[in-house]
């Protein structure tokens, strides 16, 4: 327990204040006081969120503030909040708290570089949420904690109880309200952990462009030689799977920051997806599910505690949070030097980017900016064909700056540490969804095997028109026919000039947004048709 005192305004902590405590203490009082907690069979806390089972970026609200409202990139991810409206949340959050019989704090810090980790500080109502950032932040030493301070950031966790909907700015009972000049994070109206884990990203991602160094939304590991690589890519590319490489320490799988010196995570730990999870697809993230680890809104059963997988009758985002050293092959501390291979991850349904393509630096710029994936029919209500989707830097919901910000500190590195940049489709190969088949994972899994290699960088390459990229003509271990989509497509030459002529204007529609605030070189170096 640390020696300094809790400076919360408003919140009274005599008498009930429950710090820094261990996972088996947190998991005592999850399993007497919260309803639905249980011990899985092989050890972890289950627990459920509530009626909110993902985040709520609707309901997120960044405080306009003197001091940064010039820096924000104001629109539908940063809504702006009023100074008055963040003090009621605050206030009705404090009361809240004040009401409960035990109040959880827990201490940790974001980032594992000292020079620019920040002191992170969680009040809540629920010990699951504490358990969860106990996972999720990094874990401070004994000593550590004896001189822990007062926090930079303090998050006000009381998701159990709703928001006024007639405070000004509300549209729900829900709200997820940042203020940078009070350095406080409230949450009122859900009890979804991960809006907690995503609120200090956000929170990273304001900081640290301020203070000159890169944050990115990217999963990352490490060769043998030291050779650092970063993957980006949105939910269902890959961006997880194609990281966990037994050959290559983990770095992070989520959120990471480039600085002078190289690359470290965020987290102290891992939020994965567990909808169909077995021990022969993911071995290290169903092996990390033991003692200390936390699973969200899963279905056991009730005699043996055996956790279903496949069973989606509460959500389809079944998650479970573990400590990072929980993954075998996990470099700890999570520090790397400077990545030599940059990989931006799409699944494209349309089935006409190819498996793998080499980028210019303008490319990488366009690409990283457009941040596109595709949904495939039958992942959400009403999609029946590919749908494509655009989320700037691969994680527009948690940009605070401007996405060219990003991009141009992103090209800055690039250019400084002579970086390889990839364009990798894990989406469908010789037709589109329905017609094309998915590109094997063992195809994927070789094309990352060559960049790693060093073969991708000395291979032939052949261009390939409309997007303009480069594309190898041989990859080890890959079937030519499979690298070139044209090649590859089982319909008729004039679909395929018409579906990636679809997707090329989509490109273009989606680009106008940034237009403004990019070179003419970056805009030239997307599709042309």
């Amino acid at each position: 327990m640390a020696s300094s005192n809790i400076n919360t305004e408003g919140i009274n902590y005599e008498g009930k204040i429950r710090r820094n405590l261990s996972p088996s203490q947190l998991y005592e009082d999850a399993l007497r006081y919260e309803p639905g907690t249980a011990i899985s069979s092989s050890g972890a806390l289950i627990a459920e969120s509530g009626k909110k089972t993902g985040r709520s970026p609707k309901d997120k609200r960044v405080v306009e503030e003197a001091s940064t409202v010039d820096d924000v990139w104001w629109g539908p991810v940063n809504k702006k909040l009023s100074e008055e409206s963040f003090a009621i949340n605050y206030e009705r959050a404090a009361d809240y708290l004040n009401t409960r019989e035990r109040l959880y704090v827990f201490d940790g810090f974001a980032g594992w570089d000292p020079k620019y980790r920040i002191k992170v500080r969680v009040v809540c109502a629920r010990a699951y949420h504490a358990l969860f950032m106990n996972n999720m932040l990094i874990r401070p030493t004994a000593e550590e904690l004896e001189n822990f301070g007062e926090p930079d950031f303090t998050i006000v966790n009381a998701g159990q109880f709703p928001a006024n909907k007639f405070t000004k700015g509300m549209t729900s009972s829900t709200s997820v309200s940042i203020s940078f000049e009070r350095k406080q994070m409230v949450i009122l109206g859900t009890e979804y952990a991960g809006e907690m884990k995503k609120g200090v990203f956000t929170v990273m991602h304001y900081l640290m462009p301020k203070a000159g160094v890169l944050s990115l939304h990217s999963s990352c590991n490490e060769g043998p030689a030291g050779d650092v690589s970063l993957f980006f890519g949105l939910s269902g590319t890959g961006k997880t799977t194609l990281s966990a490489d037994p050959q290559r320490p983990l770095i992070g799988d989520d959120e990471h920051v480039w600085t002078e010196s190289g690359v470290f995570n965020i987290e102290g730990g891992c939020y994965a997806k567990t909808i169909d999870l077995s021990a022969e697809k993911e071995p290290e993230i169903f092996n990390a599910i033991r003692f200390g680890s936390v699973l969200e809104n899963v279905i056991y059963d009730r005699n043996t505690r055996v956790v279903d997988y496949t069973d989606k009758t509460i959500t389809e985002n079944t998650r479970c949070a573990y400590p990072i050293e929980y993954i075998p092959n996990a470099k700890i501390p999570c520090v790397g030097g400077n990545p030599k291979n940059i990989v931006l991850l799409t699944c494209d349904a349309f089935g006409v980017l190819p498996p793998v393509a080499k980028l210019t630096p303008a490319q990488a710029m366009y690409h990283f900016i457009s941040g596109y994936t595709a949904k495939i029919a039958g992942t959400e209500e009403g999609v029946t064909e590919p749908e494509a989707t655009f989320s700037a830097c691969f994680g527009q919901p948690f940009l605070v700056w401007h996405p060219v910000k990003y991009a141009q500190m992103l090209a800055q590195k690039m250019q400084e540490h002579n970086v390889n940049v990839w364009l990798v489709n894990t989406g469908w190969n010789g037709g589109a969804y329905g017609i094309g088949k998915r590109i094997s994972l063992k195809y994927s899994r070789a094309i990352i095997d060559a960049i790693h290699s060093g073969e991708l960088e000395q291979a032939e390459y052949t261009n390939y028109g409309v997007f303009n990229l480069q594309i190898p003509t041989a990859v080890p271990n890959v079937p030519a026919k499979v690298l070139d989509p044209s090649q590859a497509w089982e319909g008729s030459p004039e679909e395929f000039q018409e579906t990636i002529g679809k997707l090329a204007r989509l490109f273009q529609s989606n680009f106008k947004e940034y237009a403004d605030k990019a070179t003419p070189e970056i805009i030239a170096a997307g599709p042309q048709l």
